[in-house]
C-alpha cells in the first residue's frame, strides 16, 4: 500500500508541474491542458494536484512498509 501511494503521489506531482509548465510557457505538455472541463482552471488544476501529491506522500510516510 505504501508503494501505490507513492506511485500515486509522483504521477500527481509530475502532471501538477506539466501543468504549471503548460500554463506559463504554453508547452504542450502534460495531463490538465488535454481535459476539456478544466479550461480556464489550468492553474487551480495543477496546484490540487500538486498539493494532493504532498499529502499521498505524508500518508504513504504513515504507513508501515509492506
Amino acid at each position: 500500500m505504501k508503494r501505490l501511494l507513492e506511485v500515486l503521489g509522483f504521477i500527481a506531482l509530475v502532471q501538477g508541474v506539466l501543468g504549471l509548465v503548460h500554463e506559463f510557457t504554453h508547452w504542450h505538455v502534460g495531463l490538465v491542458q488535454r481535459l476539456g472541463f478544466l479550461d480556464g482552471y489550468g492553474v487551480y488544476a495543477s496546484v490540487v494536484l500538486v498539493v494532493l501529491a504532498f499529502a499521498l506522500f505524508a500518508a504513504a510516510e504513515s504507513r508501515k512498509s509492506g
